[in-house]
């Protein structure tokens, strides 16, 4: 076996002892919790009488007797995503397999499901980021009734697999297994839609026309087929060994695809406390685990958002984790992957390719990967080097690929498409924010240019369809973050943006907003923290300041004197109850008031046990962070 890279050691060896007394308190956690299940031993008759009321036949006499393990299904499913549409057949698969391995599965619970295709640039986008914690509450509440021997998560898009995820880490006692629906068939493709868009936001084309691209490009069940949050969410699951092996891209309405779902539960009654092979979710997820979920990113070009989410997984695993991390992992980790929108191929591509095996096997071979883990297939990462075929009617994992089947998508990690990953630390007197550059051509990531500043991003549409914007220019959008409106996704500004740097302008995006797995060719510094909300610099940013952005160097700066600077105030947000009221906004006030910092993964759940003061890495971090904790509304 391969030794790890010297610097995956450095980065895991260092997030280890920053996050010691976390991860011993939450370890602590499941230990109290061992011993005292399968949890119906210890409900009094009346509450194990209401868990199995709502049952039928043979499954409600095996739960009443207490003598067969029972799975709780926790589902997303909802008609309003095509990637959970296909989740209604789910728990029938389930149940039947799980009573032909001697166990009984029940249906726990239900979370919420919303679409960020549906919701961009509407009030509704501003839910977003938050539906994240919702749904780690409303897998909480379906768990908690101590019903469950283990878990089986159905999700896929977006802030459903987070919170899926962050909800059953309370859970940590519980084996749990995370069950895909699958990518769409590939339709129109990437590159021609976003013409189409561009085409759309210079009059080019009609409506008609664009709703037509757009049909054809989001035409059945499945994700969406480019690499944004969902996909990302998919190859994370993998890699960090809750899924069984490259289960992810297999396509819904498949006999294979069903034969997983069915697998899925088979396995978690294997790996229950009354089995050989006891394996809660809490041991798979570590520091390790959380390490690999991160180099994987960086080797696919991987969504921003995982920025964000996986700082917010790693801490309900008692893990620390900050973007020094991300970025130090990110200098020697090369992109092995192009998957639009960082090349023109789409996740089916990628999967025919030799999709996850061959990435998990080069990645292994490369040291770029922790082996020695834990995983829902069992003890090593190397399982992850198989995929799943049925083979007369059985379904069996085989070798994957060796060689890759297609160079322009998928590469070894000896001929790579580049020598480090997609994602950069970029910081200065604006603050800290990231960047996605394996979309944004080499001449791009270097622009240095005046502010015009923004509170929305209406406003930049409306000043690029004034033909206001023909120019070099940073677009400083700001008062977007999770205290000021829930951090919503700015997608409105992608086709403009893109017109005017394909005009040959100098354009670049400076914000505490987000931009997604979608970030594409312009450059965009994202997640700016401390938002401007909280009394952060990018709040001192005036229109006409000369802003420095060097993606190479991890430089956000402004030109300007130091005393000017330091002397000017910080901008208040211009009708700031506009973002309170409307579309169920009001309903999330508790959490834009308890946000955390985007570093701290933009999560209201607040300080962990055993957690000190100062977590994330380097003071200019904690200070902010602190800042951002002890301000108010």
């Amino acid at each position: 076996m391969v030794s790890p890279h010297h610097n995956l050691q450095k980065v895991t060896a260092r997030v280890i002892e920053r996050s010691r007394a976390t991860r011993e308190a939450y370890l602590q956690r499941i230990a109290d919790a061992q011993g005292k299940f399968p949890a119906r031993n210890a409900l009094s008759c009346a509450n194990l009488a209401h868990g199995f009321a709502g049952l039928v036949g043979d499954d409600k006499m095996k739960i009443k007797a207490v003598r067969v393990p029972n799975i709780g299904i926790v589902s997303s499913y909802n008609e309003m995503l095509s990637a959970h549409a296909p989740f209604v057949s789910y728990p029938d698969i389930i149940k039947r397999a799980a009573n032909e391995a001697g166990g009984v599965a029940q249906f726990a619970g239900g979370v919420p499901a919303m679409c960020d295709g549906i919701t961009q640039g509407n009030p509704g986008m501003e839910l977003s980021l938050f539906s994240r914690e919702v749904i780690a509450m409303s897998t909480a509440v379906a768990l908690t009734h101590n019903m469950f021997d283990a878990a089986l998560c159905l999700g896929i898009c977006d802030k459903i697999v987070p919170g899926l995820l962050i909800g059953a880490l309370q859970f940590g006692h519980l084996p749990t297994i995370f069950v895909p629906a699958g990518p769409m068939t590939s339709g129109l493709s990437n590159d021609d839609k976003a013409k189409t868009r561009q085409r759309f936001a210079t009059g080019q084309c009609g409506r008609d026309e664009l709703l037509e691209a757009e049909a054809q490009a989001y035409h059945g069940h499945g994700t969406c087929t480019f690499y944004g949050t969902a996909n990302s969410n998919q190859m994370l699951m993998e890699v960090m060994g809750l899924h069984l092996p490259s289960t992810a891209f297999v396509h819904p309405h498949t006999p294979l695809r069903d034969a997983l779902t069915a697998a899925s539960a088979h396995r978690v009654l294997e790996l229950t406390a009354d089995g050989s092979q006891y394996t809660p979710i809490g041991h798979v997820v570590d520091e390790k685990a959380i390490i690999n979920g991160i180099a994987a990113l960086l080797a696919t070009g991987g969504s921003t958002n995982h920025t964000l989410h996986l700082v917010a997984i790693a801490r309900a695993a008692g893990v620390l984790i900050d973007w020094n991390d991300f970025d130090e992992l990110s200098q020697t980790t090369p992109l092995l992957a192009k998957i639009y929108p960082n090349g023109k191929a789409d996740v089916n591509h990628y999967h025919a390719a030799g999709g996850m095996a061959f990435l998990v096997r080069e990645m292994l071979g490369a040291g770029l990967l922790h082996e020695d883990v834990t995983t829902v297939a069992g003890k090593g990462l190397s399982h992850y080097t198989k995929e799943p075929k049925l083979i007369d009617g059985k379904l069996e994992w085989v070798e994957g690929t060796r060689e890759t089947l297609d160079a322009k998508v998928l590469r070894p990690a000896a001929e790579p498409f580049q020598a480090d990953g997609g994602l950069r630390l970029m910081q200065g007197k604006i603050g800290r924010g990231v960047i996605k550059i394996s979309a944004v051509a080499p001449e791009h990531r270097t622009v240095r240019a005046p502010a015009i500043v923004f509170d929305s991003q209406e406003e930049v549409q409306a000043a690029f369809d004034a033909g206001k914007l023909n120019q070099d220019f940073v677009a400083v959008v700001r008062f977007q973050g999770a205290r000021a409106n829930g951090m919503p996704e700015l997608h409105r500004l992608t086709p403009p943006l893109g017109v005017l740097q394909d005009k040959g302008f100098k354009v670049a995006l400076v914000t505490d907003g987000r931009m997604s797995g979608a970030s594409g060719k312009v450059p965009a510094v994202i997640h700016v923290s401390p938002e401007a909300l909280l009394n952060g610099p990018l709040g001192k940013v005036r229109t006409g300041d000369m802003i420095v952005i060097d993606a190479e160097a991890g430089v956000l700066d402004v030109e300007i004197d130091a005393q000017i600077w330091a002397q000017r105030d910080v901008a208040q947000p211009p009708h700031q109850d506009e973002n309170e009221v409307g579309f169920g906004r009001e309903l999330f006030g508790v959490f834009r008031s308890q946000a955390m910092p985007a570093e701290f993964g933009a999560s209201v759940f607040g300080k962990l046990p055993g957690e000190q003061a100062k977590t994330a890495a380097g003071a200019s971090v904690a200070a902010g962070a602190a800042a951002t904790l002890t301000a108010g509304r």
